[in-house]
């Protein structure tokens, strides 16, 4: 079946905010990072654990973040205040405390995180997410954020993948999200199917982030190893075990 999407002919790019706007973000935290062998929310990237940094760059661009994490999940950093609205300032050194909301129906998948986290925002959509993005550009951010505007999701489109958690929903998607999980497609790639999404090509993400370093995402040693070398911080997330 054929994706309802709407492609553009032509690349466009918006201007880019250089303040933070009044859209939210999500983060997901809550996978067992098997692959990684250890706690990808957890692992050091400069300093900071991996989801402080996550927290960190969305911040910088959003006035309200949500961490998604699984139910007693430890959840790295010191975010004060977490349990209550994001905005307050906080410990994470953008001015921003997460709120952090568990995902009570673990093995789910993202799709459920996804709705844990639309159903935790104020705003109208979110840029959503996984914790595991540590080169992720705010300028990616702000682009997707442009080119969602009158459309309900904005997805990338790379190396022939659509990108899922690293794209920007409507909250007017939860009962589609929610819906799709009670039928058991728990895919998110279902609900890109369901809706008129706006898929950005290659080309449009280039134009803000030529090497499409957002998109390496940390699922194996291997790649956390390249991103921390890529940020010149090889060697630093040698395992002490």
């Amino acid at each position: 079946m054929p994706l309802n999407v709407k492609r553009p002919t032509k690349p466009a790019i918006p201007t880019i905010p250089t303040i933070p706007t009044r859209d939210a973000a999500i983060v997901l935290c809550g996978g067992r990072s098997r692959r990684m062998g250890r706690d990808k929310a957890a692992l050091p990237f400069g300093g900071e654990s991996m989801l402080e940094r996550m927290v960190r760059v969305v911040a910088s661009v959003v006035q309200e973040v949500v961490v998604v994490a699984r139910e007693g999940q430890p959840v790295p950093g010191d975010f004060s205040g977490s349990s209550g609205s994001s905005g307050s300032s906080g410990s994470s050194g953008s001015g921003c405390t997460p709120k952090i909301v568990r995902d009570p129906a673990e093995g789910l998948g993202p799709l459920a995180g996804i709705a844990e986290g639309l159903a935790a925002i104020s705003a109208e959509r979110a840029f959503l997410c996984s914790c595991d993005l540590p080169l992720l550009e705010p300028a990616i951010i702000h682009l997707l954020l442009e080119l969602s505007r009158g459309h309900p999701l904005a997805v990338p489109f790379v190396a022939g993948h659509h990108l899922p958690t690293a794209a920007v929903y409507s909250r007017e998607l939860l009962p589609a999200a929610r819906a799709l999980l009670d039928a058991g497609r728990r895919r998110p790639l279902f609900l890109i199917e369901a809706v008129p999404a706006r898929i950005v090509s290659e080309e449009e993400l280039r134009a803000v982030d030529p090497g499409l370093a957002s998109f390496l995402d940390c699922n194996t040693p291997e790649s956390y190893e390249e991103a921390l070398a890529r940020a010149g911080l090889a060697g630093e997330g040698s395992d002490p075990r």
